[in-house]
């Protein structure tokens, strides 16, 4: 079948999409999150039952975040032989059956390589929801993908409230982790049949065919995630540490600057969709960057507690816009390779959430972490230099037209 061929096909087959994909991917973006948030927001009480420090449970999380890259080269190996479906799938089971192990008491050994494995699942799961988000989209004709990750930010918000209703101890940590096992298993299970089906790249395309990627274009929107994912680790690990500890806030003003952060990603995502037609993509993106580079100068320049919390929301304003629109684009770049190219997409994420986490990190013990906050205002200036690749495609035989240049 020749790519145009497969073309055809995928057009018939996503003209026939029902509106269940669309409900079921944005439930695996959601349960994704929920997921996510009661792990992290569990964490002290885990802390606590381990016996462990501070150090190892942040190296465990660096191991979770390797983990996940790997998860992202499964979800590449598993949508290219069975379709995207498969690896959305696959991945909330692996996560769905780990979160449980990680979930009540288990030695010290158990409990980093269920964390591990669960990495795994994250990442298969971060980059397969990815691809099901772009071919629902490309089904619909129009821009979704900031409904999807609006939905992922909201269900982020349900689980930290989750967690805070249990309390926090470490059996009611172990029953929110539990809850959020019960949903994901859930939702991979009917996603079996309800998820987007596509037609993987082993039965589409030759052989020789399968490997020529845009790979000029996978590295111009890597950098685009990598830079959000330095600004939204910079941001969750240390604004609270920084209001707290650098500014000397209140102890209810501390947690504000988070929060702040985390509503505005969720507005801007649920504007992104409706904004992208009016406003187009390239220049919402330098808007978007523009705004966030400002909020977090705000933080870095001023130290005082309101320019901090108004920073940080600034912030969240390339988080909420660029992770939908940057992934968008990439499905975009070659349709024949769509799968191919966002695995490869997200790994960049994890490097993002490393650097970011890290490098702001090493300032904590300086002067003042504050100062810190410029290293995600410099990242978030290269996505200047890849804006080019978010020009929209005149017409859909033109939606490869710039990955036929840079193809290995």
């Amino acid at each position: 079948m020749t790519t145009s061929q497969r073309s055809d096909r995928e057009q018939q087959d996503v003209g026939r999409m029902p509106r269940a994909s669309r409900v079921s991917v944005t439930a695996a973006y959601a349960a994704q999150a929920l997921g996510y948030a009661v792990l992290v927001t569990s964490l002290p009480a885990l802390k606590e039952r381990q016996q462990v420090d501070d150090m190892t449970i942040s190296l465990i999380l660096l191991g979770v975040s390797v983990a996940a890259a790997l998860g992202s080269v499964l979800a590449d190996v598993v949508s290219v032989r069975w379709g995207s479906r498969a690896a959305l799938a696959t991945g909330l089971i692996i996560e769905a059956a780990l979160l449980p192990v990680v979930a009540f008491e288990t030695p010290f050994a158990v409990f980093v390589g269920a964390l591990a494995v669960y990495g795994v699942g994250l990442g298969c799961v971060d980059a397969a929801s990815a691809m099901q988000g772009v071919l629902v989209q490309r089904s619909y004709g129009r821009s979704l993908m900031g409904g999807f990750f609006a939905g992922y930010t909201a269900a982020a918000i349900a689980g930290a409230l989750l967690v805070s209703g249990v309390a926090a101890s470490a059996v009611g940590a172990g029953v929110a982790i539990t809850v959020a096992a019960v949903v994901i298993l859930a939702v991979g299970l009917v996603g079996t049949r309800l998820f987007a089906r596509d037609v993987p790249v082993d039965e589409a395309l030759p052989k020789a065919e399968r490997s020529k990627l845009p790979r000029a274009g996978i590295w111009a929107f890597g950098i685009v995630i990598l830079a959000v994912f330095v600004v939204d680790s910079a941001v969750s690990t240390w604004s609270t540490v920084y209001l707290q500890d650098n500014l000397r806030a209140l102890a209810w003003v501390a947690p504000l600057g988070y929060a702040v952060y985390q509503a505005c990603i969720l507005v801007t995502r649920l504007a992104t969709d409706r904004l992208l037609p009016l406003v187009g993509r390239m220049r919402l993106v330098l808007i978007a960057t523009l705004v966030s580079v400002v909020g977090c100068l705000l933080v870095a320049l001023l130290p005082f507690a309101a320019a901090a919390v108004v920073g940080f929301g600034l912030a969240g304003v390339a988080v909420g816009v660029l992770v939908p629109v940057t992934f968008g684009a990439a499905g975009e770049l070659d349709p024949a390779h769509s799968d191919q190219v966002i695995a490869r997409v997200n790994i960049f994420n994890y490097a993002g959430v490393i650097v970011g986490a890290v490098l702001v990190g090493v300032l904590a013990g300086g002067p003042s972490l504050g100062l810190g906050f410029l290293i995600p205002a410099v990242v978030l200036l290269a996505v200047l230099f890849v804006l080019r690749w978010f020009r929209a495609p005149r017409s859909a035989g033109d939606a490869a037209a710039p990955s036929a240049a840079s193809t290995a």
